[in-house]
């Protein structure tokens, strides 16, 4: 079933909210108007094996969870699902009765702890992570096998490319080959050191991943000793993928809202990042979960880049101790209960079928 279909049988719909900014009351102009929503397969989809968790519509802003993959994402406390059952009634545009049977509050547990604060920790992470992309941008060009090598040099060590540059040699005129027991070092020699045939290069080429061996005429004294530094380039190979993946991917808007405050973190992800601990510590005190944020001012005030990154993280880090302690102290059950959230789902299917 497509989601066009489902907007098509109305019928199988057990809930449809308004969400995201709108119901978290964090809209501001130009935000996106996001809708999330239950439904219900229909009874004969239900025993083949076509069958579907969840729809949504092409851009992904609508998206509706099937009764039984939303109860067991229920069961694991899964902030949207629990965000999505506690909908402010304003926001709410359809609801079936048989939605009463689910209560928020009768699946709240301690496991919101990592399921809200570890998400809270992931959006740190998204900041973090745009934070260093910006002030630590990769360069146009990438690195090669050659920037991590070094050669040993006056008790010490240089880069090899100055080391080349200091010789006037060029990489293609050396060979290289292994050292026993030493991981990632190599003899190198030079062409000059050849009276018949020639060395591969210390590098195949830009694109290679790892350098090359040669074969080396017994007798002949090594001109210097090398270190690459593998461990360094597979590291930086894959924050370079990443980062070209980021630059193609990134929403461009709120990229340049980032640069605009200054800040140089994703002020978005922060504002969430509060929201979601705010959440997390009300539902350790209060047992409900509040998705209309009465802490809107301040939240905004995030979101438009007025704290530095550093002060944002250090009340981070100290509210998170807050929490640990509150739930520590909480009379929440450790997990939800699974039986119950079974009975519920086949006393919904039962219902809905036989109606």
């Amino acid at each position: 079933m497509t989601y066009e279909q489902l907007k098509q049988r109305k019928e199988l719909i057990l809930l449809d909210c308004i969400s995201g900014s709108t119901a978290y009351n964090l809209n501001v102009t130009g935000s996106d108007v996001d809708k999330k929503g239950i439904f219900i397969m229909p009874q004969k989809q239900l025993y083949g094996f076509d069958q579907q968790g969840q729809i949504a519509n092409a851009s992904n802003d609508e998206v509706y969870f099937e009764i039984g993959r939303f109860l067991e994402l229920l069961t694991k406390n899964n902030p949207n699902i629990l965000e999505l059952l506690s909908t402010p009634k304003e926001h709410i545009l359809f609801r079936h009765p048989l939605m009463d049977l689910i209560k928020p509050e009768d699946f709240l547990s301690k496991l919101c702890l990592d399921t809200f604060a570890g998400y809270a920790q992931t959006q740190i992470k998204k900041a973090r992570g745009l934070n260093k992309k910006i002030n630590k941008p990769l360069g146009a060009e990438r690195k090669s096998v050659l920037d991590f090598c070094f050669v040993i040099y006056n008790n010490g060590s240089i880069p090899l490319k100055e080391w080349l540059k200091e010789y006037g040699f060029s990489q293609e005129e050396c060979g290289l080959v292994n050292v026993d027991h030493f991981r990632n070092v190599y003899l190198l020699y030079h062409q000059k050191q050849l009276t018949q045939g020639q060395f591969k290069g210390i590098s195949s080429g830009p694109d290679a991943d790892d350098v090359q061996l040669s074969s080396v005429p017994k007798g002949i004294e090594s001109i210097a000793v090398m270190n690459f530094n593998k461990d360094s380039y597979s590291i930086y190979c894959r924050e370079y993928k990443e980062y070209l993946e980021w630059e193609e991917k990134r929403n461009e808007q709120r990229y340049q809202s980032t640069l605009s405050h200054g800040k140089s973190y994703d002020a978005k992800n922060m504002m969430h990042t509060f929201r979601l601990l705010n959440m997390a510590e009300e539902i350790a005190i209060y047992r409900k979960v509040i998705v209309k944020r009465e802490d809107r001012d301040f939240l905004l005030k995030i979101r438009n880049g007025e704290f530095e990154f550093s002060d944002l993280i250090k009340t981070v880090e100290d509210k998170m101790e807050h929490i640990k302690v509150a739930y520590a102290n909480s009379p929440l059950p450790d997990r939800p209960g699974i039986q119950v959230a079974e009975k519920l789902l086949m006393q919904i299917r039962e219902s809905f079928y036989d109606a």
